[in-house]
């Protein structure tokens, strides 16, 4: 059961096969049982690179089982069609455009494999490289917020310069009429004076500008404070929402250019795995000698294109005998004198009725 299953997977015709030895009928189960297995690999690549891509098991199975029937009926069509003709060199280039055809299947087939197979090493390259674009992204969403807070927090500095420049010039006021009043500088008179009531009513003018300013600059930091706070906050939340994009950077192209980045050489072998056991069918074809099954399907292909042939022949003598009759026919009939009155007699009733039609169309006009 087994066997016969994987006879039809080659593509051979099983009628003719059966009539072959079992060591003819076991090599064309072999190459069909490379066919079925190469769909089975085809399936599983598919469907792991489609669930990379869709995240859903069913949607990646139902992909993947298409392309896996895909891959099947193009190698049965390549090794079916692969006809032995005892000369290596026609074979081969009969062959050329199938295995070019095996190498882009096996290159397809194989990189989904390789991206399971080295997805520890993938992952760790996307880690790295996520978290390079988390740092570049906070730098590049920073290069929009960085100044205006700093402006605003210039701003703030020199609010709390003004404030600190006044308050230096009301305690040296202060200083200086308490010093007036101790007799220790100006006057030098204790008590008092004038001069004492003079410097004090200037300080006192100077510390009412100081608790105005005080005041509105204190107003002026709080709303600059706020506006920093909400860029900070702005800053915050455009770096929570791009950071699932940054986080979802795992999918096929990425994963692909992922493993570019990784040695070669363990990619390139299973590249050839996956090749070899691709053409594998075909090879296997072309090296082994011409079968009991190539001779019996060519002796039946020729037969058909003998009949076939014949038939054609056959048909083309017809014709021709069928022209030389029909050219006999028409030059007895030819020489009959009744069928020449009757033609004649015909053409004299149809020129006499288009001479009356004529001449009914020039009465109306004139």
């Amino acid at each position: 059961m087994l066997k016969q299953f994987f006879i039809i997977c080659s593509g051979a015709d099983t009628d003719i096969l059966n009539q072959c030895s079992k060591g003819e009928q076991n090599k064309y189960a072999g190459i069909g049982a490379t066919v079925f297995f190469t769909a089975l690999m085809a399936f599983i690549a598919a469907s792991y690179a489609l669930f990379t891509v869709f995240d859903n098991l069913l949607t990646a199975i139902s992909f993947g089982l298409i392309w896996g029937l895909l891959i099947f009926n193009l190698d049965r069509y390549i090794v079916s069609t692969i006809k032995k003709t005892g000369n290596m060199v026609d074979e081969f280039i009969q062959a050329t455009p199938r295995i070019l055809l095996a190498i882009i299947i096996a290159v397809v087939i194989a990189k989904p494999l390789e991206l399971k197979i080295f997805e520890k090493e993938i992952n760790q390259v996307l880690l790295a490289q996520k978290n390079q674009l988390t740092l570049n992204n906070k730098n590049q969403i920073a290069e929009q917020y960085t100044p205006s807070i700093e402006a605003l927090n210039n701003d703030i500095e020199f609010l709390h310069q003004q404030i600190n420049t006044k308050e230096t010039e009301v305690n040296q006021l202060y200083n200086t009429y308490i010093a007036e009043a101790e007799g220790t500088a100006g006057t030098k008179l204790v008590g008092k004076g004038p001069v004492y009531k003079e410097k004090r009513e200037k300080h006192d003018a100077l510390l009412a500008e100081l608790k105005a300013l005080k005041t509105e600059n204190k107003e002026k930091i709080n709303n600059a404070e706020a506006q920093i706070a909400q860029l900070k906050l702005n800053f915050d939340n455009q770096i929570l929402n791009s950071q699932p994009i940054i986080n979802n950077f795992d999918g096929l192209m990425a994963r692909v250019n992922a493993l570019e980045t990784l040695p070669w050489l363990p990619s390139f072998f299973i590249f050839l795995l996956f090749l070899a056991i691709e053409t594998s069918p075909i090879l296997a074809k072309l090296l082994s000698p011409k079968g009991a099954y190539e001779l019996r399907l060519e002796d039946l292909e020729t037969a058909i294109k003998t009949i076939v042939s014949q038939n054609k022949n056959q048909r083309a003598l017809q014709l021709k005998t069928d022209y030389v009759i029909n050219d006999r026919i028409y030059t007895d009939i030819e020489q009959e004198d009744e069928l020449y009155h009757y033609k004649r007699n015909k053409a004299r009733d149809l020129m006499q009725l288009q001479a009356d039609i004529f001449f009914k169309n020039q009465k109306n006009v004139l």
